[in-house]
């Protein structure tokens, strides 16, 4: 391996024995790959990983975007699970890893050999993070699909256009934060490493990762009882916090506080709303959402959304319009993101995190599929 090649950053000389394959997972060892870690993408001999065949569209290496996505900075390893010799590459793998990441269902590896007791007897310091959908106990049976967990955790009861809608979110939005999380879990699980020499076993589960990021509806039912239900594009808890339409083309207003409200009003030339008792606190613009929109709506029509961003935003509140996705990478260009990032010729989505000390790299492009011909796994 070339020298610029070799890794850099905070986990540089980690190992990560990557066994996971679809998204969460997947997501959760490329984070670690770009900040230096040595990730080992296992994939089984022939077909790999369900995400290669999952396409279009197709990068300029032929393979799946949604592969390409979150397979960065892995080097592959072919290895059949179903036999003898399979798992023994497994093992040794195993033995001399930090961090193991799988999402079998619940049972596979511990049939396999390869669970966490045995791989924990093996490699007493390893890191062995499971993601499942449901949980390892009565929910092990249960596929951990992501919009299965998104109907089933309550996201899509929450989200839609309007009462009797119920609609997903246009990503997999349920296995990204389930991957943040096993990250977090991962990284905390070796700092304990790190004192006492010790691994440990991490458990993500989809369903509960959503529980926990459903944050305020969520924290509403359990506190309070609140059972929440689809209220389109409005926010439950703040008003006006939604989309509006303008002379042109919509716009969302996120005013968060009262002060707001009042710069909003005063802009849109009606100061007098920011006075009238059902508006005046946010709680009491909650209650009269509607008459309060009725009015915005006649405002907000006296000009172009352009205009209103430009206006709104210069008075300190929050508006803008609703990009497509190419829009939103041009904003992220124009304010110095760098949400782009070339790996061997090819463009990838940047990592998120920025370190002033030991950024992120980019090493390696994802993997082609191995077979079994493919060379042994070799500790960098």
């Amino acid at each position: 391996m070339s020298p610029e090649a070799r890794a850099s950053g905070p986990l540089a000389g980690l190992v990560v024995a990557d066994f996971s394959r679809v998204l969460a997972g997947p997501y959760a060892t490329m984070l670690l790959g770009d900040l230096g870690a040595d990730v080992i993408k296992v994939e089984r001999p022939g077909s790999g990983d369900d995400t290669r065949a999952w396409g279009p569209p197709y990068g300029p290496s032929g393979r799946s975007t949604y592969f390409d996505g979150v397979n960065r900075n892995k080097r592959p390893l072919a290895i059949d699970l179903a036999t003898e010799d399979g798992r023994r590459q497994a093992r040794e793998l195993v033995a001399s890893a930090d961090v193991l990441v799988e999402n079998f269902k619940p049972g596979s590896l511990d049939r396999l050999g390869l669970g966490y007791s045995t791989a924990a007897d093996l490699n007493p310091g390893l890191v062995y993070c499971s993601i499942t959908g449901f949980g390892a106990g009565a929910g092990a049976d249960l596929p951990g699909y992501d919009l299965l967990v998104q109907a089933m955790g309550g996201l899509m009861s929450i989200t839609g256009p309007e009462p009797g809608q119920p609609t997903k979110v246009g990503v997999a939005l349920v296995d990204v934060i389930t991957g943040l999380h096993a990250t977090v879990g991962i990284l905390a699980a070796l700092r304990h490493r790190d004192a006492t020499g010790r691994g440990q076993h991490v458990e993500v589960s989809l369903l509960s990762s959503l529980l926990s990021a459903l944050v305020n509806q969520s924290a509403g039912y359990v506190g309070a009882g609140a059972v929440p239900g689809i209220i389109g594009n409005a926010h439950p808890s703040i008003a006006p916090y939604e989309v509006y339409p303008t002379a042109d083309r919509e716009v969302v207003l996120a005013v968060g506080n009262d002060g707001q409200f009042a710069a909003l009003v005063d802009e849109l030339g009606d100061p007098a709303l920011a006075a009238d008792p059902r508006f005046a606190t946010n709680p009491e613009r909650v209650r009269h959402r509607a008459d309060l929109n009725r009015r915005l709506v006649v405002l907000l029509s006296a000009d172009t959304a352009d205009s209103w961003q430009q206006r709104l935003m210069g008075r300190g509140v929050p508006c803008g319009p609703i990009n497509d996705v190419a829009e939103a990478f041009a904003l992220a260009e124009r304010l110095g993101l760098e949400p782009v990032a070339d790996v061997a010729g090819s463009p990838t989505v940047a990592h998120p995190i920025r370190l002033s000390e030991s950024p992120a790299t980019y090493r390696h492009p994802p993997p082609d599929l191995p077979d079994e011909s493919g060379p042994p796994y070799a500790r960098m």
